[in-house]
């Protein structure tokens, strides 16, 4: 059902002051309707809009204008801001989960990688 409100959504003429939020867009897509994806919300972006996405999928990540990074863990030991914003700033943040996943990709250099909690991963 999401998609398809997705869909109708960006076939409608965008006005340039439209703010898109979309939650796990990727779910379940193959690589090149991702890319296809991709390509829809940067024109949605270039044309004055604003999107916000909430997304676990790193090729998604990358090419986000910001990051905000929530965390440390899941559950009560997360929801807080972690790192926040360019990729490349994400991926060097010493602290962030997603900055270690993310710092390869990019071709970033990290010295720290974060401590795991001890009680979330024993």
């Amino acid at each position: 059902a999401q998609r398809i409100k997705l869909s109708r959504e960006l076939a409608r003429r965008a006005t340039g002051s439209t703010l898109y939020i979309l939650d796990e867009p990727t779910t379940g897509l193959h690589f090149d309707d991702v890319k296809k994806l991709l390509s829809v919300l940067h024109t949605l972006v270039d044309r004055g809009n604003t999107v916000v996405v909430i997304e676990h999928h790193l090729d998604v990540i990358k090419t986000a204008d910001w990051i905000i990074d929530l965390g440390p863990e899941g559950g009560d030991e997360g929801g807080r801001i972690v790192a926040a914003g360019t990729p490349e700033e994400v991926a060097a943040a010493p602290q962030s989960f997603t900055g270690a996943y993310l710092a390869p990709l990019l071709g970033v250099s990290r010295h720290d990688q974060p401590a795991r909690n001890s009680a979330a991963s024993g």
